[in-house]
């Protein structure tokens, strides 16, 4: 997305951008603190910066039949069959889930599917050691995992955003990017051009924007680094769209209806 910013592909227009590359979870503790003036969060994380922040409708990442999974090790003996929805939710909530932070939209998604479960925090990037070594029965995958599990030695519980497909027919919404509210209109949509530019540069230069990203694929080689950047870099990443707001509302809506959600907010997107 950010390719063409960061290597001066496009007009800047005067603007100079600091590029701060962190995990989900930290930059949604950063945006509850309001820190950065654009900034990557969790769509679970909205509700609680929606004072500070409002979201640009460009820069989703939204799994459109796909999304976060939930995996065990194959060897695990007491659960035959992972594809069985009924059975899935009784084995995990019997069990312990490694997740990547309570306020990513992955945690939110799993409440949403299984209700209330026992769970561990981890780092994203620990949550198959933590399964390998038994401090979690399963983990909730997120970013280049969700194409690494098999070879890692992992079986696939449940795909939440093909549950959420199946059951409101909707892409689930996973990250967006957000604006301080603080920064003047006309700036916020100069910062808005600008991004929505940046991103149509990666995806009409797809192999030099690749590249750029490959020195932050975890064990990934191009191919699949490729693969998993088309599956959350599209349509949506350039704009919502009616289908994307919708998604949003929906998502945040249902969280804040089953409890999981425990502050007021509205949706604010840039215009």
């Amino acid at each position: 997305m950010f390719y063409a910013i960061a290597e001066n592909k496009i007009d800047l227009r005067g603007y100079r951008f600091e590029h701060r590359l962190e995990d989900i979870q930290t930059l949604n503790e950063r945006a509850l603190r309001g820190e950065l003036h654009i900034s990557a969060i969790s769509i679970h994380a909205y509700p609680y910066v929606a004072d500070k922040y409002a979201l640009l409708p460009c820069g989703a990442s939204m799994g459109d039949g796909y999304g976060p999974l939930v995996i065990r090790e194959r060897r695990t003996p007491d659960f035959e069959d992972p594809t069985a929805n009924a059975d899935a939710r009784d084995w995990l909530r019997r069990k312990t889930i490694a997740v990547p932070g309570k306020m990513t939209s992955a945690f939110l998604a799993l409440r949403l599917y299984l209700g209330e479960f026992k769970y561990v925090v981890v780092p994203f990037d620990q949550i198959f050691e933590a399964v390998k070594t038994g401090r979690a029965d399963a983990g909730l995958i997120i970013h280049e995992g969700q194409l690494t599990y098999e070879r890692a030695g992992f079986q696939k519980i449940v795909d939440l955003g093909e549950w959420w497909k199946r059951n409101t027919g909707m892409p689930l919404p996973l990250g967006g990017n957000v604006i301080r509210k603080d920064i003047p209109p006309d700036i916020q949509r100069d910062l808005l051009e600008i991004m929505r530019e940046s991103i149509d540069f990666g995806l009409k230069h797809r192999r030099e924007a690749v590249q750029h990203a490959m020195p932050y694929a975890r064990d990934m080689d191009t191919e699949l680094a490729g693969k998993f950047i088309g599956m959350y870099v599209n349509d949506f990443t350039r704009d919502y769209g009616t289908v994307g707001q919708e998604a949003i509302r929906r998502f945040l809506n249902d969280g804040k209806a089953a409890g999981y959600i425990d502050q007021e907010f509205e949706i604010e997107f840039v215009r």
